[in-house]
């Protein structure tokens, strides 16, 4: 049987409408933030990648090279992970002579010390 999208079969008593334009609107406001951060979290949600900003936010900045040797991956493996996390501007570049580092990008840094935090310390149960 197929259901309409509008028909509410909630069993709630009475509708709350201040608090239903208050929440839809948070929702509309906080659109390009959570898009933002879904992106992230998907992006951090992958174990290599996750460790490559583990590691640059430990030591600020890396090369390709010494992501490949740390984490015992080849280098073209380590550069697809890093494409993807400058794509999405979570990682920023600086060339030194023939040799280009990879940072954390200073316009998400405070989101990612948020989430890395809590990779950090151990988790307690």
């Amino acid at each position: 049987m197929k259901r309409n999208r509008n028909q509410n079969t909630c069993i709630r008593n009475c509708r709350d409408e201040q608090q239903i334009s208050r929440c839809r609107k948070r929702v509309d406001d906080l659109k390009g933030n959570v898009s933002e951060f879904t992106t992230i979290l998907q992006l951090a949600g992958n174990a290599v990648r996750m460790n490559i900003l583990v590691l640059l936010e430990d030591e600020k900045r890396l090369c390709v090279c010494d992501l490949s040797e740390i984490l015992n991956m080849t280098i073209p493996a380590v550069s697809q992970h890093l494409k993807k996390l400058k794509n999405a501007d979570l990682v920023d570049t600086e060339r030194e002579g023939n040799t280009i580092y990879y940072y954390i990008n200073h316009k998400y840094k405070r989101v990612l010390d948020t989430l890395l935090a809590n990779v950090l310390e151990p988790m307690v149960v």
